[in-house]
């Protein structure tokens, strides 16, 4: 919410993705406290330890609550009870992150724009729904104003992954929906796409080919050499070709920051390292439906 002020910038546009993507259940051990992560065990001896421990899962999105044994041997092996844990927290994280914007945004010109991504799911976004909205505005599968003179539609579906994930759709439906939402633009050219989903093979989609048959999903190889290939969308590639918008904000894709052209119109993904603590960020200029200046930005 900072980078409002910090880099003077009119609106806050956020491109899906908004859950973490892990939960850390916390036992209490008498006087102590037990933790696993990333295959490591922690072992926290002060309330000091453990508000440092709490401090750090904080800093990388993730999600963490005490239980005691018995508590946590109730979850054990229970996914589905686990996975309503998660939409629990997440939803909670969510609305404490809107009431957070709308605090800091009070009194000012700039709006928070945020959609869902392909691993967030519909409990959790309900958060958006259910909370007062004044300077955060939910626009998942909307045209919504950005100023007097440029409109912006979001869709915050991914094609099919082998992770499974909650809102995966196919290229033909996500198609479906680009139609559907253009259909209401008078002025393509004067429409920011905010697609989670970056263009089929555009330099902004590429990452690893994984092996779906097995759990977790494994990255398959040639001559010992990780195989790369393009996991966007070919429909959001042929609405930036045909519908040729202002410029074309993408994610999904991490590793693959970047931008590339088509035709007039400029696409890009800025890209992700959360899990690292850098945030990765896009500043875009756009005036009279032009792009006149964009910059990558890390902090």
């Amino acid at each position: 919410m900072n980078a409002a002020k910090f880099y003077d910038v009119d609106a806050l546009v956020f491109g899906g993705d908004l859950m973490g993507k892990l939960l850390v259940p916390i036992v209490r051990d008498g006087g102590e406290w037990r933790a696993g992560l990333h295959g490591q065990k922690h072992h926290l001896t002060t309330p000091v330890e453990l508000a440092t421990f709490k401090k750090s899962l904080d800093t990388l999105g993730f999600y963490w609550f005490e239980c005691d044994r018995d508590e946590y041997q109730w979850y054990e092996g229970h996914q589905d009870r686990i996975d309503q844990k998660f939409d629990e927290l997440a939803k909670a994280r969510l609305a404490e992150w809107v009431e957070l914007a709308e605090n800091r945004l009070a009194g000012t010109h700039v709006r928070v724009y945020l959609c869902g991504g392909n691993d967030d799911t519909e409990k959790v976004l309900s958060a958006l729904d259910e909370v007062p909205l004044d300077r955060v505005v939910n626009c998942e599968n909307r045209i919504v104003p950005l100023d007097d003179d440029h409109t912006m539609a979001t869709i915050g579906y991914s094609t099919p992954t082998p992770w499974d994930t909650p809102r995966e759709r196919t290229d033909e439906q996500i198609g479906e929906v680009v139609e559907k939402l253009m259909a209401d633009v008078a002025d393509p050219s004067r429409c920011v796409f905010n697609f989670h989903c970056p263009p089929l093979d555009s330099g902004l989609d590429t990452c690893m080919k994984l092996d779906a048959s097995v759990w977790p999903p494994a990255p398959l190889t040639k001559n010992g050499q990780a195989i790369y290939y393009g996991a966007g969308s070919q429909s959001v590639a042929d609405a930036l070709s045909s519908y040729q918008p202002t410029v074309g904000l993408h994610g999904h894709i991490h590793e693959s920051r970047g931008l590339t052209k088509y035709g007039r119109t400029l696409a890009l993904n800025p890209g992700s390292e959360y899990g690292e603590g850098v945030l990765r960020g896009l500043i875009v200029a756009i005036k009279g439906g032009e792009v006149i200046g964009h910059q990558f930005t890390s902090g």
